[in-house]
């Protein structure tokens, strides 16, 4: 567990880490190279690298810390993901059961696993579910998500490689829009960024703007740190109303 410097978070806590490729999105994953580099270092947890890994050790984490703290569940992971057991999924869901002071953030690829996992379950108040929808084809994904119960369902819409068009955001609190980063980072057109954004205004969901990342929207080249997360003139950092218990 550690502090996080992505925008929307405050922290991160992996109770299992490890993953491997699903859709485009996925070519070029920030927490594979992270995975192998950490492995390459020694450091604890990363012993297979990105092969998935439960780490019961982890568990109690969010127990010990009493200050209301967003974390974003399985940075380096996917919690949904297809050797994920049941029974270990609900010693994750009754830790963040027990600590309602905290919010928990959980973002999946893998729909129709969180979909099966929901429907014999209730999911507490302070964890928001959210999926990514990257491009066009991943649109179904936000259809599974609105039919699920939870207080906030969220889309994260990274990287964005292509204009997603028409957006149904019923039942959808909170969308996440950024570029990608990396030396092999895709480009993201400003008006797809801008599209989505509109829709969120027509459909009151809260717009957060995250990053350019590698190209900037003047089509340059640059650190994801200088082309920044202006977009429109402005940041975008509004989040769903929420009250922490």
């Amino acid at each position: 567990m550690k502090t996080s410097k992505i925008e929307w978070t405050e922290a991160t806590w992996n109770p299992s880490t490890g993953c491997n490729k699903v859709t485009a999105g996925c070519k070029h994953c920030y927490a594979e190279t992270m995975a192998k580099r950490l492995k390459a270092m020694g450091a604890p947890g990363y012993e297979n690298g990105f092969e998935f890994t439960l780490m019961p050790e982890r568990l109690d984490m969010p127990m010990r810390i009493k200050k209301p703290t967003k974390f974003f569940v399985n940075s380096m992971s996917d919690l949904f993901h297809e050797e994920m057991p049941f029974d270990y999924l609900d010693r994750v869901f009754d830790v963040m059961r027990a600590t309602p002071q905290h919010t928990y953030q959980i973002l999946t690829k893998r729909e129709k696993i969180l979909e099966e996992y929901c429907k014999t379950r209730d999911i507490p108040d302070n964890v928001w579910l959210g999926v990514t929808v990257e491009f066009k084809k991943a649109k179904h994904r936000i259809d599974i998500l609105r039919n699920i119960e939870a207080r906030i369902r969220f889309l994260s819409v990274e990287p964005l490689l292509e204009d997603l068009g028409e957006l149904d955001l019923t039942n959808i609190h909170w969308v996440i829009v950024g570029g990608e980063s990396g030396p092999k980072a895709r480009p993201m057109k400003p008006e797809w960024a801008l599209r989505v954004m509109r829709q969120c205004q027509e459909q009151n969901a809260a717009f957060f703007f995250k990053q350019w990342g590698t190209w900037g929207g003047d089509g340059v080249r640059r650190s994801k740190k200088a082309n920044g997360r202006v977009l429109a003139g402005q940041e975008w950092n509004e989040e769903p109303e929420y009250d922490v218990v």
